[in-house]
This record gives C-alpha cells, sequence and structure tokens, in this order.
C-alpha cells in the first residue's frame, strides 16, 4: 500500500534523523572510549602495583596478556605490546620524581578524567613523542578543545605549538577589555611554521603570500582553529585612494575580523603604523555591530622585540607582531633549474 507524503517534508524529517542517530553514535563512542580509557588505567596502576610491592619482573605481562585474551577474546587492547603501553602511559602520568614540584602543581589532580577524553591512539602518540608531562598536558587541552585528529595531533606536536602559541608581541592588554585580550593573545603564534611552502630564501612577498592561498588548508591549520578566509588582496579605499590588504580572515570564536600583513623582510616600525592604518579602515567599511574589535596580525621575516614593543606601545588598534620560517626551502640555484610550467607545456605541445 502506497501512502502518499511531501517529499519535502519527509526529506527535511529524515535529515533531522540522522542528524539525532550521528550525534547518538558520536555519544556512545565518547562514552566507550572513557570506559575503556579508565580500564586501562585501573590495568596500569594494578600492573605497577604488583610490581612495587610484590615485586614482580616484567615477565607475568605475558602470562597476564594470555589470560586475559583467553578470557575475553573479543575484546583488544589486551595483547603483551598494549599492556606494556598500558603501564608506561599510567607511570607517564603519575610518577612524579622526575618533575619537579612547581611543574606537579600545574597538572590537574586526577589526570585520569582528562586523558580518558582523548582516543587511545592520540594517549600512545603523546607518551611516544613528549617526555614534559605539563607539554602533554598542553596537548590533551588541545585535542579536547579542538577535537584533534591524531595526524593533526602529530602535526602540531612535531612543529612544536607548545612553544609557539601566544608567544607573539602584542598590545592586546591595552587595547581590548578581558577576557578577549587573553583569548587574542593565545590565538597568536611566534613564530609561524611555513614549512608547506617551497620557496627561494629571496623570495618575495606576491610570492609568500601565493603560496599560502595555494596551500590554504595547511595555512589554515597552522593558523588554528576558528579562522574563516575572506579574501586576499583586500580593497578598500579611503579617500579617494585604494589600499589592498593581503589577507583578511574572520575568526568564528572571537567573532571578528583579522587582517593579515606579510613581510620578507625585518620588522620596521612603520609596518606597525601601516596595519594600524588597515585595521581602522576594517574597522570604519567592513566591521558590523555584532562584531568585535578588528585584530591586525604582522607575520615578517624576522623582528627586534624592543623595536616592536615600542612600535605597538602607543597604536590604539589591537595588534600583533610574529615571525615566519620556512626551513624546507630550495636553493635558488637548483630553482633556476627548474622548467617553469610554461616550458612543460610547450615542450608536450611541441611533442604533439
Amino acid at each position: 500500500m502506497n501512502e502518499i507524503f511531501p517529499k519535502a517534508d519527509y526529506r527535511q524529517w529524515i535529515t533531522s534523523i540522522k542528524t539525532r542517530v550521528q550525534t547518538a553514535r558520536i555519544k556512545a563512542a565518547v562514552a566507550v572510549n572513557r570506559e575503556l580509557l579508565e580500564l586501562y588505567w585501573f590495568l596500569g596502576a594494578q600492573i605497577l602495583e604488583k610490581q612495587e610491592s610484590a615485586k614482580w619482573g616484567d615477565g607475568f605481562l605475558k602470562q597476564m596478556s594470555k589470560d586475559l585474551l583467553a578470557e575475553f577474546p573479543d575484546l583488544k587492547g589486551f595483547s603483551h605490546r598494549n599492556l606494556k603501553s598500558i603501564r608506561q602511559w599510567h607511570l607517564f602520568w603519575t610518577d612524579d620524581s622526575a618533575i619537579g614540584k612547581q611543574a606537579v602543581s600545574q597538572l590537574p589532580a586526577n589526570p585520569s578524567q582528562l586523558v580518558s577524553q582523548i582516543p587511545w591512539g592520540h594517549n600512545i602518540l603523546l607518551i611516544q613523542k613528549l617526555k614534559d608531562r605539563a607539554d602533554a598536558f598542553f596537548y590533551v587541552q588541545k585535542t579536547i578543545e579542538n577535537n584533534w585528529s591524531r595526524s593533526v595531533l602529530t602535526h602540531h606536536i612535531e612543529s612544536q605549538l607548545h612553544l609557539r602559541e601566544g608567544k607573539a608581541i602584542t598590545n592586546f592588554q591595552t587595547t581590548l577589555p578581558e577576557p578577549e585580550s587573553d583569548l587574542a593573545q593565545q590565538l597568536l603564534r611566534d613564530p609561524y611554521n611555513f614549512d608547506f611552502l617551497t620557496l627561494t630564501q629571496r623570495h618575495n612577498e606576491r610570492e609568500l603570500e601565493n603560496g599560502l592561498v595555494d596551500h590554504l588548508t595547511k595555512f589554515l591549520l597552522e593558523l588554528g582553529a576558528g579562522f574563516a578566509f575572506v579574501g586576499r588582496q583586500y580593497k578598500i579605499e579611503v579617500d579617494g585612494d585604494e589600499y589592498s590588504i593581503d589577507l583578511l580572515f574572520y575568526h568564528l570564536k572571537l567573532h571578528c575580523y583579522v587582517v593579515i600583513e606579510l613581510k620578507v623582510d625585518k620588522f620596521k616600525p612603520e609596518y606597525a603604523g601601516k596595519l594600524n592604518f588597515y585595521v581602522s579602515a576594517v574597522d570604519s567599511q567592513v566591521r558590523a555591530d555584532p562584531d568585535a574589535p578588528t585584530i591586525g596580525i604582522l607575520i615578517c621575516k624576522s623582528k627586534s622585540d624592543i623595536k616592536v614593543e615600542y612600535s605597538l606601545r602607543d597604536l590604539t588598534k589591537p595588534i600583533g607582531v610574529s615571525e615566519y620560517q620556512i626551513t624546507d626551502n630550495l636553493p635558488d640555484e637548483l630553482l633556476s633549474s627548474l622548467p617553469t610550467i610554461e616550458q612543460i607545456e610547450a615542450e608536450f605541445g611541441d611533442a604533439g
């Protein structure tokens, strides 16, 4: 029996059902992960306790693995290798013998509640790549906040994000209200890592800008969560003269426009003045009433911290200055020996 029903209404209804199912699956996966990690935490504590109190050697882990696998063949995670990882993981978060008291005081009293919120593979990655518990704690928090995949987490660890985030020189404390000033400070990184670009040492600003736009996904990953790309060479007109902003973004968490200017040489005080002008123009011409004050970011090849501090001290607009680094530049002589796109096309044209 065929019932007639409005297809548009049905599509809307089935979409809502699919969304609810997907949400339930995500919640179930998170709950399962938390229960599994809490079990691993218990196992890690038991293993360490037996090795300490009963003076059992590592040999019992093989027997433990064999017995658990025999009893629970459908459950993963009881291999000899994984049990050793469980012990190492628990020890990493609980052994204070090699960590100073000040560092310990900055860490959560019950780390299991925190680390159980990220997948086991992420946890293993952290203890394999990091030795400092405070650094690992930083990446656990960031993973929870931004829902990082393991590959994204790996990228940020290898680029040493914990040493770069919030390190830029800014005037945010005097130009933005709290807590926006602190949030904006953490938004910036110094230096920015542009290793995904292939440029010569003597690249110009247009080549740098083109490279960042061509690799926009990687650039957004380096900028951090919340950035939405608005445009490049964004045009603004002031008193009959036209100006071009290198890159314009909107930050979804701070609810503000972000003007980014690129410089391929050392910081000069006049760069800050020009960026201040651009930020004022965006505030007047682009920013809407609900938007927070526009922020300016100047990314240059190198800088003198003292000159930057002097340049930003009396500016009225929120501006930060960072460096960028590219460690995988192609040597100029190698790049000059490579064929251009036009040359390659010509070769194929002649062949045809």
